[in-house]
């Protein structure tokens, strides 16, 4: 069987790669082991904001006699292997619509295990009863993902050491849990288990928490942990976990600024980063070239051999599903023979859900200041915004930077609720070279929590009515 283009791996790449292939007139195909969407759709991120919803409930529940709402007598109770239910039929149904799209868009589905092998535009795959079939294709798109990446030190089992595949479908609430870590998979699991009552311990080694964020916000992150009473260990390194059965727990060792020490704990999640699937996909075969783990490629996402691509995690560029999706469109129109524009890494924008939101796009304002920028910072925090004090939210703040010389927008910042959902302008506005006058004369409807982006625009420039 021949094909223009075969995509190994369904995830958000590898679905978006074939169906834009397909789109554009290419004969398409593509190969999945598992299930159809990867782990983000099964494994990641959609699974982990169901989980996180049933949280939400449970504290706006918590909550209710405060918005005047009373709850029958009786004690609040998380069910949490409803909650992991309801979290896997969301992910079965985001699953079966990939297969949907797919079909619809008439790129066909090969079940098994799909590598490169030694002769030039082959795919070998192994079907789950081991037998293999070959096939041809003039092009060969690699999208097969990551996983949770494991150290010595942290010896994972599933069940005393998890991981956040296994987190995903506990039966039991721990009673207590240290998070190693604090990017978005720590934190959000930290803030999950925490709302349903697990005490839970953040460990991370770098001096602030979600490091890769402003500072700023990382240091509202970590008073909201505090407040949500969730223990915050930050510039402190696990130097071991050693798992006690017969005691029923496990013993972190850590050192940190009060020294070494050791924590006791039911369990322990590592989200200490992900590592990408470069194994059993034939690159030493196909003579693919690799550096420290991930696999080089050009604007055009070609590697080293011809007629093979790579996107997402197994490449150098931020693991995030929607940069994959991007590089699997301008992937697929390229071989289409189309001119798309190189995809914008400085305009990615990233997203922490946890309790308030976390969502950033473009440089942090130490990053402007490094790169030579003379800048003008806004801030706009939610306890002066009409809808965030009637949501009962006011925990929060948007922080936009500017370039004081040309009063373009450089970055943003936000932290509160809906921020995941209102960093989509800012993203737009760097995009387009958007300045702050831009931002501000931008009518903003009222009530809403967007109107902060606006008020923190003229903040910069001394001109804000709310503040």
């Amino acid at each position: 069987m021949s094909y223009d283009v075969m995509v190994i791996g369904s995830g958000p790449g590898g679905y978006a790669a074939a169906i834009r292939c397909a789109q554009l007139g290419l004969r398409t195909a593509v190969v999945e082991r598992a299930e159809l969407g990867g782990t983000c759709l099964n494994w990641g991120c959609i699974p982990t904001k169901a989980l996180l919803k049933s949280a939400e409930i449970f504290r706006y529940a918590s909550h209710a006699a405060e918005y005047g709402v009373d709850i029958a007598a009786g004690a609040m109770k998380a069910d949490l292997p409803k909650m992991v239910a309801r979290s896997r039929g969301v992910a079965e149904q985001m699953s079966k619509g990939i297969d949907f799209l797919l079909r619809k868009n008439k790129v066909e589905v090969i079940v098994g295990a799909g590598s490169l092998t030694d002769v030039p535009h082959t795919v070998a795959v192994t079907a789950g009863d081991g037998t293999a079939t070959t096939y041809e294709a003039r092009h060969i798109i690699l999208a097969t993902g990551a996983r949770p990446r494991e150290f010595p030190s942290i010896p994972v089992d599933g069940r005393r050491v998890i991981t956040s595949r296994h987190a995903l479908t506990l039966t039991e609430l721990p009673e207590s849990m240290v998070v190693i870590g604090s990017g978005a998979i720590g934190a959000e699991f930290a803030t999950f288990f925490g709302t349903l009552g697990t005490k839970v311990t953040i460990v991370e080694y770098a001096p602030n928490l979600a490091p890769l964020e402003d500072e700023e916000i990382s240091k509202l992150l970590e008073r909201a942990f505090r407040k949500a009473k969730i223990a915050v260990m930050t510039a402190t390194e696990v130097k071991q976990v050693v798992v006690d059965e017969a005691a029923g727990l496990c013993r972190v060792s850590v050192a940190g600024k009060k020294g070494e020490q050791v924590l006791e704990t039911e369990v322990v999640l590592s989200a200490v980063g992900i590592a990408a699937n470069t194994e059993g996909i034939g690159l030493e075969a196909a003579g693919v070239r690799i550096e420290r783990g991930k696999v080089i490629v050009d604007e055009h996402y070609r590697t080293s051999v011809e007629g093979v691509y790579a996107i997402g995690d197994l490449i150098p560029t931020p693991a995030l599903a929607h940069v994959a999706t991007a590089e699997a469109i301008h992937c697929a129109e390229f071989i289409a023979g189309l001119a798309p524009e190189a995809v914008d890494y400085a305009v990615v924008p990233s997203c922490i859900y946890t309790t308030p939101e976390v969502a950033s796009v473009g440089l942090t304002e130490a990053q402007a200041t490094e790169r030579g920028y003379t800048v003008r910072v806004g801030r706009f925090p939610y306890t002066a915004s009409g809808k965030a004090t009637a949501a009962g939210n006011r925990d929060g703040m948007v922080k936009l930077i500017f370039d004081a010389e040309t009063d373009r927008l450089l970055g943003a910042h936000l932290f509160g609720l809906n921020v995941t959902e209102m960093v989509a302008e800012p993203a737009l506005g760097l995009t387009l070279g958007a300045k702050a006058e831009d931002v501000i004369r931008t009518i903003h409807a009222h009530p809403t929590m967007s109107e902060g982006v606006m008020e923190a625009a003229a903040a910069a420039y001394d001109e804000a009515i709310h503040l």
